[in-house]
């Protein structure tokens, strides 16, 4: 369950950065703290299988680079710190050696908890859409689907079979099947 954040005030990124580390995940979306618990067995199994596949694909097709959070993303605002489960970094920016420093992203991906899902579907959804992520996947676990959102979306398409990410300059895309994602 999330933890309720003071409501009465604006943080800043470097109020966050000095946070304890409690096993919580913080992060701030125009200085709003989102407080959250570490996630379950289920979620980091597949927050894993997708890291593990999009890694091996951006590094085969050289578009870009894949992380696992934590990562503390800001665009470089001080009312901001995002951790998505797992994101790929634009090719221009892989040298980048400071997370306040990257700008440019190819795809966020969300897996979605209790805790969670309502940050993950529209405060930070709404951030990564402004930020113009190209490509945002909230992976619904208890659902057994994908939502995809992009810019310009107002509403996610639903995938319940598979996700797909063709990024520009690959030669071809990713396919990954959500029930492979989802087995036991």
């Amino acid at each position: 369950m999330s933890m309720p954040a003071a409501v009465d005030r604006y943080y800043t990124r470097d109020e966050v950065l000095v946070l304890p580390d409690d096993g919580n995940r913080y992060e701030l979306v125009y200085g709003e703290l989102l407080v959250t618990p570490s996630p379950a067995v289920s979620h980091r199994l597949v927050v894993g299988r997708l890291f593990a596949a999009l890694h091996a694909y951006v590094e085969r097709h050289a578009v870009g680079r894949a992380f696992v959070s934590p990562a503390d993303l800001s665009w470089g605002r001080e009312d901001i710190i995002v951790q998505p489960d797992i994101f790929v970094l634009s090719p221009g920016d892989v040298r980048e050696d400071r997370w306040e420093r990257l700008r440019h992203f190819e795809l966020f991906v969300e897996v979605l908890s209790p805790s969670t899902a309502r940050y993950d579907r529209f405060t930070k959804r709404r951030l990564y859409q402004e930020m113009r992520v190209p490509l945002y996947w909230v992976i619904d676990i208890g659902r057994r689907r994908a939502e995809v959102w992009t810019p310009e979306a107002t509403m996610p398409m639903y995938e319940e079979e598979r996700v797909r990410w063709e990024p520009a300059g690959a030669g071809e895309g990713i396919v990954m099947e959500l029930a492979e994602l989802f087995r036991a």
